[in-house]
């Protein structure tokens, strides 16, 4: 089933032509990274689905809704920004407990107590039940996405975007995270649309992966299918190459590592 169906979506800044009849869908409880180089259009897509920034042409429907025009906030989605997007004066709690209770979509629902208990539900769902009352300030860059993935979560959409998450943060730290938002995902059964111009995550984490570059789609496909299948030599440089090329360096670190212990031994 298509949760998102995205038609002949268009945009420019000036004369600069960012998106060029981009359509493409989403599927109902799927992983979808977009992945390319640095504007490609791949931000302004997501900026576009959640209603931050309007296209000059195109249609978007969620569940079959035409949501073109529709508000930020009637749009049932969330986002996850690189830069986490905490308030520095607010401990983790309060960071959950004020947007669930200043949230167009939340704030009918909750008292105070009720906001409260279900941000100490998700921080406990993301493991850090036991850092609720500590400053952004006091946790790591892999905790305080952490808490942005939890304010969102808690917010209970059925689409959540991440718009690069990952890229400030230490390789231990990213594939730590790799597996647990796969495990949220499956948890909630949420839609979720990745950001990113990193080849491995996105082959790592995704259902399907849509190749962009300058404002165009090359490939929406099954990370398998992708490689055993490149649509173009576009796909092939960017993707394949890459992968290939960092395999290749894992594997000469592996290999210069062992030998590092052997001479040590």
């Amino acid at each position: 089933m298509e949760k998102i169906i995205v038609e002949h979506l268009s945009k420019s800044f000036g004369q600069s032509g960012v998106l060029q009849d981009v359509s493409f869908s989403v599927r109902d409880g799927e992983f979808l990274s977009i992945l390319g180089p640095s504007g490609c259009g791949k931000t302004t897509i997501l900026r576009i689905l959640i209603g931050l920034e309007r296209a000059d042409s195109g249609k978007i429907c969620k569940d079959g809704v035409d949501i073109t025009h529709a508000p930020a906030a009637q749009r049932g989605m969330g986002i996850v920004f690189q830069n986490y997007a905490l308030f520095e004066n607010m401990s983790v709690l309060k960071n959950v407990t004020y947007a669930l209770l200043n949230s167009a979509a939340t704030k009918e629902q909750y008292t105070r107590a009720s906001a409260v208990e279900k941000a100490e539900e998700m921080l406990a769902v993301v493991g850090l039940a036991e850092h609720a009352g500590k400053k952004p300030r006091q946790l790591s860059g892999g905790q305080q996405q952490r808490v942005a993935i939890a304010r969102t979560l808690a917010l209970q959409p059925d689409v959540i975007l991440f718009d690069e998450p990952m890229s400030a943060l230490d390789v231990d730290t990213r594939l730590s995270l790799r597996g647990e938002l796969k495990d949220l995902q499956k948890k909630f059964g949420t839609t979720m649309i990745y950001i990113t111009h990193d080849q491995e995550e996105a082959f790592a984490m995704s259902d399907r992966i849509m190749v962009m570059d300058a404002g165009v789609i090359h490939q929406l496909d099954t990370p398998q299918h992708i490689i055993d299948h490149p649509a173009d030599e576009y796909v092939k440089r960017f993707v394949i190459k890459n992968i290939n090329t960092k395999i290749n360096s894992l594997i000469q670190f592996a290999r210069s590592s062992g030998e590092t212990a052997e001479e040590q031994a």
